[in-house]
């Protein structure tokens, strides 16, 4: 019995040291670069000026931060901050802000606008690899959510050939 209680007691301590190790890990996860950041950013500006829209952009990384931005010629001041609570709410919702508005129109889901920072109109777009939100980018200038969407898109289609 006492010879059991040993081998139970060595296999406990086995175990922990082995968990504690692997503790000690570092993390390792992917986010959005300086240079990816620019440009999805360029990529943005271009097809909205394309299209005839001055609009501000913002790129938040995986923890949500600022990582980038650009206050677009001729923009209303509010644009920057209103492009990075577009980009904020992707990142934390791992969907596009029109999506996470449509989903809160149902007012079973109201209840999720109240996160602060988070807006529910268009123009934040998430930025994957995969299905892991690795960051997002905003853009607020356009006249609609659904068109400065379409300018995130097409900016991060610009980085495409980096998020596989």
């Amino acid at each position: 019995m006492k010879f059991t209680k040993q081998i139970k007691g060595a296999t406990a301590l086995a175990v922990a040291s082995i968990a504690s190790a692997s503790a000690q890990a570092p993390l390792v996860e992917k986010n959005v670069s300086m240079k990816m950041a620019q440009a999805i950013i360029e990529g943005t500006i271009e097809q909205c000026t394309k299209d005839g829209y001055k609009v501000s952009v913002v790129i938040v990384d995986n923890a949500g931060v600022v990582r980038a931005s650009l206050r677009g010629d001729g923009t209303n001041p509010h644009t920057m901050e209103f492009a990075r609570k577009k980009a904020y709410t992707a990142r934390t919702r791992g969907q596009t802000s029109l999506e996470f508005m449509k989903l809160t129109d149902n007012p079973a889901n109201a209840y999720l606008r109240q996160i602060p920072d988070v807006v529910a109109v268009g123009g934040g777009v998430p930025i994957k690899i995969g299905d892991v939100t690795i960051g997002a980018v905003g853009v607020s200038g356009a006249p609609g959510g659904e068109k400065d969407e379409v300018c995130a898109n097409a900016g991060i289609a610009k980085v495409a050939d980096q998020l596989k």
